[in-house]
């Protein structure tokens, strides 16, 4: 009985020992293939997850602003738009367009 026991955990120690190795083996490829994958993307100038999502804040951003900028823009326009025709468009004195005149 003794020996059918010894066995036993013998067995048991073989398996956990072996599934300890199986798991080193598949941390040693994975990390292996990352690697090998990481390279492959440095090379085809994909880029990564990090620097794709910081360039699209940037781009939204900038998009915000631009949106911004467009409604000042018109807000000036429509102000302009309605000052009298003499704060438009000064009068010239001169033919050489020089508002001090000859």
């Amino acid at each position: 009985m003794q020996t059918r026991n010894r066995l036993l955990d013998d067995l048991a120690k073989l398996a956990t020992n072996a599934a300890g190795l199986a798991q080193g083996v598949r941390d040693e490829a994975e990390t292996a293939i990352k690697a090998q994958l990481e390279s492959l993307m440095g090379e085809m100038d994909v880029v990564n997850r990090e620097d794709f999502d910081a360039m699209a804040e940037l781009a939204r951003k900038t998009a915000e602003r631009n949106a911004e900028l467009e409604a000042r823009l018109a807000r000036l326009e429509d102000a302009f738009a309605k000052l009298p025709h003499h704060l438009r468009h000064p009068a010239q004195s001169g033919t050489d367009g020089d508002p001090g005149g000859p």
